[in-house]
């Protein structure tokens, strides 16, 4: 056995474990495999032994049960079919400003994403909904197929996000004031994407489709109704969290319970459906869960071998500031990105990143915003960019590079959030401490 690890001991097993991702292997195994072989080479059967213990500790946690809860809520307003009303309530808001349904694209993206926590649903929702509005108009395809995935790339931003959650379970955080957190950065970045498209309708007014025909102000008020159950739905989950009358569990249970009645107000709600939302649920969670599972062994190793107080040491001794630290993940985890999917980004990270952020003074709430940002841009980044081919899957005609082309103005938007969000950590700790004290 080696007695100890150091610095180049973790470069080595964190480029072996991206190497092992970037060759195809299922981020789970390598992350358990890499957690595998430090256990062997520096405690021996001890180590191994203690994988059982691990396991079970790490799926006993009650905040990942939030997870298949918030899963299951978005399946069932995948299915329910009633973001079609709802995306044409927004469009009669929002389709006489310069750009117009490409606006709708992104408001109802952020809708949606504050119900259902995932950036590869709201994506698949909106371009399903949103795609066959534009086939009498005369949009140019890139941009509506990038404002989709722009606004697609808000799910995870925009509470309820699971990535709060993972991010929550793995550095002990508390999701609630992640979730607060992540308010006022999700707005902002919601509120740059509209403002990008209307820059470029303004710019380039062919690209961006003639003028949609006014809707009288009495039939927007009523088509309005369609937009009160997601408002109810976010309302009673974050409500819940934010009042302190439920915790994040509790409140994912309370919003699969409220969407219930709302799907049989539009007659959706049927066994059939409930069985394939149920089994879409399984098969999800199934995959988080083991991801998770792999991640957790490998912190515990870490912990186990004192790379945390290590990598703390080290980061003591080198001045860099907090501001310049961020900049430099930046860089890295848009790299990555460009690479590797979410969820390897966030789990396969975060055991290493998080013991120098702690070390440097930096928030681990306004981090965890920080890195949810980061993996957002990675889903909107070509070439790896999941979005992007769940929105060509429902398009089903054309290039892929048409969705590529697309995006670049609002990577650029997302790029600009990250400053903001760097030289001004106070948009994502100010609601939290406002709420929950410092």
């Amino acid at each position: 056995m080696l007695e100890s690890i150091g610095p180049v001991g973790v470069l080595i097993g964190l480029a072996l474990m991206l190497g092992l991702m970037f060759l195809g292997l299922h981020v789970g195994t390598a992350m358990f495999a890499i957690g595998l072989i430090g256990a062997m080479l520096y405690f021996g059967m001890p180590g191994i032994n203690a994988v059982g213990e691990q396991l079970w500790g790490a799926s006993e946690d009650y905040l990942l049960l939030s997870i298949p809860l918030y899963i299951l809520l978005g399946e069932i307003l995948v299915r329910a079919g009633t973001t079609d009303k709802m995306y044409q309530s927004l469009s009669d808001w929002l389709n006489r400003l310069p750009g117009g349904l490409l606006h709708t694209n992104v408001g109802a993206a952020a809708l949606f994403s504050a119900v259902s926590g995932s950036s590869v649903a709201t994506a698949a929702t909106i371009a399903t909904v949103a795609l066959p509005s534009f086939k009498t108009r005369s949009y140019d395809k890139r941009l509506v197929l990038g404002s989709i995935a722009a606004g697609g790339s808000l799910g995870q931003l925009i509470p309820p996000g699971i990535g709060f959650i993972v991010y929550g379970s793995m550095t002990n955080t508390s999701a609630a004031r992640l979730y607060a957190a992540g308010v006022i950065p999700g707005a902002i970045m919601t509120v740059l994407f509209l403002a990008t498209i209307l820059a470029i309708a303004l710019w380039r007014p062919e690209l961006a489709g003639r003028r949609e025909p006014s809707v009288p102000f009495s039939e927007k008020i009523a088509h309005s109704v369609h937009l009160l159950g997601p408002i109810v739905i976010f309302a009673v989950v974050m409500g819940g969290i934010y009042s302190g009358w439920a915790t994040v569990t509790e409140s994912a249970a309370l919003g699969v319970i409220a969407v219930l009645p709302i799907v049989a107000c539009y007659g959706k709600l049927s066994i059939g459906m409930l069985h394939e939302s149920f089994l879409a649920t399984i098969r999800l969670t199934a995959i988080t869960a083991y991801i998770l599972i792999g991640a957790l062994y490998l912190n515990f190793v870490l912990a186990m071998l004192g790379v945390p107080q290590a990598l703390a040491a080290f980061i003591k001794t080198v001045h860099v500031s907090p501001t310049a630290l961020m900049w430099l993940f930046a860089a890295f985890y848009f790299i990555l990105g460009i690479a590797l999917e979410t969820m390897p980004m966030l789990v396969g990270t975060v055991p290493v990143v998080c013991p120098i952020i702690v070390a440097a003074g930096i928030d681990p709430v306004f981090f965890g915003v920080f890195i949810v940002l980061m993996c957002e841009l990675s889903l909107l980044s070509p070439p790896i960019g999941m979005t992007l081919y769940v929105i060509q899957g429902v398009r089903g005609e054309g290039s892929i590079n048409d969705v590529f082309q697309g995006t670049y103005p609002f990577v650029a938007a997302m790029i600009l959030m990250t400053a903001i969000l760097i030289h001004y950590p106070e948009i994502a700790t100010f609601l939290p401490n406002m709420i929950y004290g410092q």
